[in-house]
């Protein structure tokens, strides 16, 4: 797997998960604190800045008021207007009466005081104020009438406007030192998180290893619990489960020895009185020409069932070898061919099989193993299926191939999966064979101490066909 695809596979880790919700969580709370922050802190520092303008305003407006003459002229206007922006920081102040119009600074725009605001003043007695945008540069339009000590309305109409460019860079350093402080904060977010992932999956680690190394088989496997969290809950459960499985195998297992056993001694205790019985039956035979018909009959009977028991108690026997993990190789380098070939001729099956032998292949088999295994195939296609009956032998650098097949219907689809099972009878309804039932497993179970496999399949031509594959070579340990 290249490094790419370690890291896209990371990248959808529960861990990768974990550390990226809580960095988003914890970047979506911090701007968010920062956004509400900076708004507010804005809103304050505008305020107490309006605040100060609009109170600086008016009592400029009423100390420089008291002493002017009623009704202006245009230089009396202007002197009013000049004197309120002396004591405003020089602001920009505009002065209205009926139509005389005044400004502090002549070469000032007058138009940052609005139409709006000039109505809201000229129609109402108290102070109005607007916040304006000009040549990109935020201001602060406060705008009053002039009254009388009175009371009565001199119908004077003063208008100061106010720079908040300072105000304004202190928001926006304010909001620069926040933003400042978000990497510290995420970083920090970021270590807390997977210190939490951490946390949580170490518990899940532990649980992935030793659900693997159960499934592997190591039954002691157990995970340590620690807290009494869910996690905690769960590897409890785990052990428990572990316990129970490891109980149900190990009787599971005590059953099967006992079965093996059991088989084993049977098989052993018939052997001395059926080798008996096959000397009686085998004389019996003999001699049934010159007995009465019945009783030939039942000696040729007694003799035929003594040799099918006795071949079921060596099959069953060497069964019980193969289970106890008994078997061993006696392998050597053996030609093929003649093997075959003898396989054939010690049971007179040479006229009855076609034979296609490649001529020097030679492998390292146990030479009665293979005897037991080609004789086996070739049995159950005499028996079984229908002529012409055919043994192919090939070979290749690394392995040799022997494939038994014959003319007969084939296999039934349903039985080609259990065909190698012990006991197992193609055709119900045949209640018993000739066989023992169990030569298609001890072929298989002997294909495999080689190392090897037996596949059955159908012909397209029809017939069944076994095909036994073999290594060429064995491993030292096996010889």
């Amino acid at each position: 797997m290249t490094h790419v695809g370690r890291f896209r596979l990371r990248a959808r880790g529960l861990r990768a998960r974990l550390v990226i919700t809580f960095v988003l969580v914890a970047l979506v709370s911090a701007v968010a604190s920062t956004a509400l922050a900076y708004r507010e802190s804005r809103n304050a520092v505008l305020r107490r800045a309006q605040d100060a303008i609009q109170t600086d305003f008016r009592t400029r407006v009423s100390e420089v008021a008291a002493d002017m003459d009623v009704p202006p002229d245009r230089n009396t206007l202007t002197r009013f207007a000049v004197n309120v922006s002396h004591g405003l920081r020089d602001d920009l102040v505009v002065a209205r009466y009926q139509d005389l119009q005044a400004v502090s600074d002549t070469h000032a725009d007058q138009t940052r005081v609005t139409q709006e605001l000039r109505a809201a003043v000229h129609s109402t007695d108290r102070m109005s104020f607007q916040r304006v945008e000009w040549g990109g540069e935020p201001y602060l339009v406060v705008g009053t009438p002039v009254t009388f000590v009175d009371g009565r309305s001199s119908g004077i109409e003063v208008f100061t406007v106010a720079s908040l460019r300072a105000e304004e860079e202190d928001t926006a350093g304010l909001l620069d030192t926040v933003l400042q402080g978000l990497a510290p904060v995420v970083l920090l977010a970021a270590i807390l998180a997977l210190l939490a992932a951490r946390t949580v999956l170490r518990p899940v680690a532990d649980l992935g290893r030793a659900t693997k190394n159960l499934a592997a088989g190591d039954l002691s496997t157990r995970v340590e619990v620690r807290g009494q969290d869910e996690l905690a809950e769960l590897a409890v459960t785990f052990n428990q489960t572990a316990d129970s499985l490891q109980a149900s195998v190990a009787e599971l297992r005590e059953q099967q020895l006992r079965a093996q056993r059991f088989v084993a001694d049977v098989s052993h205790e018939l052997r001395t009185p059926l080798a008996a019985m096959t000397m009686v039956s085998t004389v019996l035979d003999e001699d049934a020409d010159q007995l009465p018909p019945d009783a030939a009959s039942a000696a040729r009977t007694v003799s035929a069932e003594t040799a099918q028991l006795s071949r079921l108690v060596q099959d069953l026997i060497e069964i019980s070898r193969f289970d106890a993990k008994a078997a061993r190789l006696n392998a050597s380098e053996t030609d093929l061919a003649d093997v075959i070939r003898s396989t054939l001729a010690r049971r007179g099956w040479a006229d009855n099989v076609e034979t296609d032998l490649a001529q020097g292949v030679r492998a390292t088999v146990d030479r009665r193993r293979f005897d037991v295994v080609v004789a086996n195939l070739v049995g159950n296609a005499l028996r079984h299926g229908a002529q012409p009956v055919a043994v192919v032998l090939r070979a290749t650098i690394a392995d040799v191939t022997v494939e038994v097949s014959d003319g007969g219907p084939g296999l039934p689809p349903d039985s080609l999966a259990h065909i190698f099972d012990r006991f197992y009878k193609a055709d119900t309804a045949r209640a018993r064979s000739e066989g023992s039932g169990l030569g298609t497993a001890i072929a298989l179970e002997n294909a495999r101490l080689h190392h090897g496999t037996i596949e059955a399949a159908n012909r397209p031509e029809g017939g069944a066909v076994f095909t036994l594959r073999l290594p060429r070579h064995q491993v030292e340990e096996d010889r």
